[in-house]
């Protein structure tokens, strides 16, 4: 017996009485819009600054030139010759690029944890001032 009936009463009774309106129903929406724009800016920037930074400091910083193909090919009488000569080309270090992106995804975690604490202790102080008055 899932639901408790007032005693008396048959079953039928009970499932022909409509239940009682108490008011309009709330359609405010769960969650802010504010915080689902928040959400989504934190995820975009978890995904593309690790992977910028890594792209970024793999050639730029740690010890790798950006290559140019173009600037390879030798020009002859206004052809394109194919010869393309990787022999003495420098990568960077993609350990230290690795550990660059995986500091710049924990920057942007411990960002996202610290604008979702300042909104939960302004919230506080909004909660704590309406009881106040």
């Amino acid at each position: 017996m899932s639901a408790r009936r007032p005693q008396g009463q048959g079953n039928a009774d009970v499932t022909a009485k409509p239940a009682q309106e108490k008011g309009a129903s709330d359609v405010t929406p769960a969650v802010p819009a504010d915080v689902i724009y928040k959400l989504l800016a934190f995820t975009a920037a978890m995904v593309v600054a690790p992977i910028g930074m890594y792209f970024l400091t793999v050639n730029a910083i740690f010890g790798g030139e950006i290559l140019y193909p173009m600037a390879d090919l030798h020009c002859r009488s206004s052809t394109i010759v194919d010869s393309v000569d990787y022999s003495n080309t420098v990568l960077g270090n993609t350990t230290w690029a690795g550990i660059t992106a995986a500091l710049t995804a924990n920057l942007v975690l411990f960002a996202y944890i610290y604008v979702a604490w300042k909104e939960d202790q302004g919230d506080r102080e909004a909660e704590k001032s309406k009881k106040a008055q």
